[in-house]
């Protein structure tokens, strides 16, 4: 079994790639994970061209989930519908890093098979699905089956370049529920006894596969205060315990600039690479023009939160700032490109490029 990576092996890493800049992806056409890796609704056509975009704005990796029913329900045509996915981003040179289980059901839902609900108007990622879903993390008999997802697929992909790491478990014991667009309901507490349980084991179970690439888990328990005490970031157990079993440190920061100085500092003191797994929210702030400047300089591979605008609605903000701010809809909350192609703004495409220029190794 493949113990943990010394901080030698991690930097080392790092080192053979460099400096990345990077997105989470959902087509436009996909208002969830278990819409875009269906059979019926895997949308090549549109990942070509949405890819070809990002390329050409200068992203080099991106991250993107995977779902757990799909997997039950098709595996062979799942894992070929992954291959294509990879041989897409490859063409674009694109890295990916796959991403295995999911807590933010935000939709209330369970994940179910078939056509997917439509978008609720007006309401941030409306339709979000889980994987495999809360109601399986919270019950054991269900994970002698989450540990064969999770061995087969890092098994088949182990060695596969196109694959840069595997996030093994995305917001772990996230309990939120959007049950409107300006109001947030919760999942029962014990989610994240379960959660923190599961990821632990999810490590084993990863580790034990023996994969070429690092895992990591992102900490992402950080509060809206600007204010917040700096011995207070990622304080759960959850986060803490991500960050003491990943080979690569990952976190998420929806923050001011002020706020997000003090995040990269306090993250610095694992000595390992650093991956902003997920950050950019306009309207608390998190802006390309003083974050990805800032992550560049301090050696942090960002992936902002969506590539176009589309059916996830994630152009709207979440609940608590559709309360707060009534002029919210002079500027999108995440995303950059309208369906057509055409940047939110010219000049945060521009710093991409400008930046993505800076220090890249060729593709292998």
């Amino acid at each position: 079994m493949r113990h943990q990576w010394s901080k030698e092996q991690a930097n080392d890493w790092y080192q053979q790639h460099g400096w990345m800049c990077g997105f989470n992806y959902l087509p436009r056409t996909a208002v969830n994970w278990t819409d875009i890796w269906q059979a019926e609704t895997f949308d090549a056509t549109t990942i070509e061209q949405e890819l070809g975009w990002a390329q050409a704005a200068g992203y080099t990796t991106l991250r993107i989930n995977l779902p757990f029913i799909v997997w039950q329900h098709d595996r062979d045509g799942l894992i070929k519908r992954i291959d294509h996915f990879l041989g897409i981003a490859h063409k674009h040179h694109l890295r990916v890093m796959l991403t295995l289980m999911d807590d933010c059901a935000f939709s209330g839902d369970e994940p179910y098979l078939g056509p997917q609900k439509a978008p609720v108007p007006g309401k941030h990622n409306s339709q979000a699905a889980g994987s495999p879903g809360r109601d399986k993390v919270c019950d054991r008999d269900c994970w002698p089956e989450i540990e064969r997802y999770i061995r087969d697929l890092v098994r088949t992909f182990r060695d596969d370049k196109r694959v840069l790491m595997w996030d093994l478990y995305n917001e772990p014991g996230n309990r939120g529920t959007f049950a409107t667009g300006i109001e947030e309901v919760f999942y029962d507490e014990k989610l994240e006894t379960f959660a923190l349980e599961l990821m632990e084991n999810a490590f084993f179970w990863a580790r034990d596969e023996d994969p070429a690439q690092p895992l990591t888990v992102g900490a992402w328990r950080i509060g809206l205060d600007p204010d917040q005490p700096v011995e207070t970031f990622f304080g759960h157990p959850i986060d803490q315990a991500a960050f003491r079993l990943s080979d690569v440190i990952s976190f998420h920061a929806y923050v001011g600039t002020a706020k997000m100085v003090r995040i990269l500092r306090y993250v610095e003191q694992f000595d390992r690479p650093l991956m902003c797994t997920e950050w950019l929210a306009r309207h608390v702030g998190s802006t390309f023009e003083e974050q990805l400047p800032l992550m560049h300089a301090c050696n942090v591979v960002p992936y902002q939160w969506g590539l176009v605008r589309g059916k996830t609605q994630t152009f709207l903000p979440w609940p608590v700032y559709m309360q707060r701010r009534h002029d919210y809809a002079h500027l999108w909350f995440h995303d950059v490109f309208d369906e057509h192609g055409i940047p939110f703004r010219k000049a945060e495409m521009e710093l991409v490029a400008q930046l993505s220029k800076v220090g890249q190794p060729a593709l292998v």
